[in-house]
């Protein structure tokens, strides 16, 4: 596979092997620092595998987030978004407005409700089962991808129940997968710089692991391009691994670059911060070349790198375009290249330019949509 192509024997023997097995971590940290003529070989293997596990199909989700609310008592680093409850720009939904933006999505074609919104201080398992009968009882059809690792387990300390029960309940009112969200980066030195008084990354793991034992999929994520190192990067990986060997309850990996220009960290002057376009691909590559087909679907958020970019990274291993959106208040506090709403005529032609096929998919990737090619004037640019 590499006769014609520049490469050191040592990438060479990493990249070859991993044609057959997943990487070690060892092999991973080695890969996510080269650099020079050893970096095509590298994108090219990813994506040989991703042609290998998903085939020429990239898939995508039509949904809606729904971000009900701003307040925040989990005040991240890295956070544009979060308010305090007294800030002028803090906001709650009422039942009218979610039911309102949900209409609005269902009208659109959308087969998701994405339920995200800040850690309000007193809001426990009965606020956010209301949320999902509220939105279930007028859209039962729609699925829903609600709340995060920390929401779940705040709510369950002021129910003064446990985070299974917490589970439970939630899959019971409606509660379909669970957002890789609260995770970042999985390694507590960073975490602590970041966002400590977030769960801590051993939490956050026995969280995940006991909604994927309710019954409760989801997704895992990875935040970088902050301040953790790119071996970080592979332990986070690593760690996503050892999960889904145990659980097979994730749907899909979501590698979300930092996007710092807002954030608090980098206001109140850290300096180093946002990946580079090489970083991003080599993570790409790299959690293909470590997840194979244990996790078959990676996603590339456009949200975060812009749909040019997004369209690229489709090249270093991924098969997934996340989602239409429907806005995203969380992504625009923090300076959406792009913006925060892509039609389904933009992301299948992202696709189609690339010589594959766009299908649209619920949030388990149990049901596909195939969409019909069509002429459209729809261009890939940036706004």
């Amino acid at each position: 596979m590499f006769d014609k192509l520049p490469i050191s024997s040592k990438t060479e023997k990493i990249l070859t092997k991993s044609l057959d097995e997943p990487i070690s971590a060892e092999d991973a940290n080695y890969l996510i620092n080269i650099k020079g003529s050893d970096l095509y070989p590298l994108l090219a293997t990813a994506d040989y595998l991703r042609q290998e596990i998903a085939g020429n199909n990239v898939t995508f989700i039509n949904n809606c987030n729904i971000n009900f609310t701003n307040i925040c008592t989990v005040r991240c680093g890295f956070c544009a978004f979060g308010k305090d409850a007294d800030d002028p720009e803090a906001y709650i939904l009422d039942d009218e407005a979610i039911l309102k933006k949900a209409q609005g999505a269902v009208d659109k074609g959308a087969h998701e409700f994405c339920v995200m919104g800040g850690v309000l201080p007193d809001a426990d398992v009965e606020y956010y089962e209301h949320l999902l009968q509220l939105l279930k009882g007028e859209f039962p059809n729609i699925m829903i991808h609600g709340f995060s690792p920390t929401m779940i387990k705040d709510a369950s300390v002021v129910s003064g129940i446990s985070v299974e029960d917490a589970f439970e309940r939630l899959k019971s009112a409606g509660l379909d997968t669970l957002p890789g969200t609260a995770a970042e980066i999985l390694t507590d030195r960073s975490r602590e710089i970041i966002c400590p008084e977030k769960v801590t990354t051993q939490e956050w793991i026995d969280i995940v692991k006991t909604a994927h034992e309710v019954g409760i999929p989801g997704s895992a994520t990875i935040m970088y391009g902050h301040v953790e190192t790119p071996e970080e990067r592979v332990e986070h990986i690593d760690i996503i691994r050892k999960i889904q060997q145990e659980t097979h309850g994730f749907t899909e990996f979501i590698p979300m670059t930092f996007m710092h220009e807002y954030s608090p960290i980098f206001l109140e002057g850290q300096q180093n911060l946002g990946a580079t376009g090489t970083e991003d691909l080599k993570l790409y590559a790299v959690a293909r070349l470590m997840l194979k087909d244990l996790i078959p679907n990676i996603q590339v958020s456009w949200v975060k790198m812009g749909f040019r970019f997004a369209q690229v990274s489709l090249t270093a291993g991924a098969n997934d375009l996340g989602g239409t959106l429907g806005g995203d208040e969380l992504s625009e506090a923090s300076g959406a290249p792009d913006g925060v709403e892509a039609s389904i005529d933009t992301l299948s032609n992202m696709v189609r330019d690339l010589g594959r096929n766009p299908i649209e998919r619920n949030s388990k990737y149990t049901e596909f949509y195939p969409i019909e090619s069509k002429s459209s004037d729809v261009k890939i640019v940036s706004k």
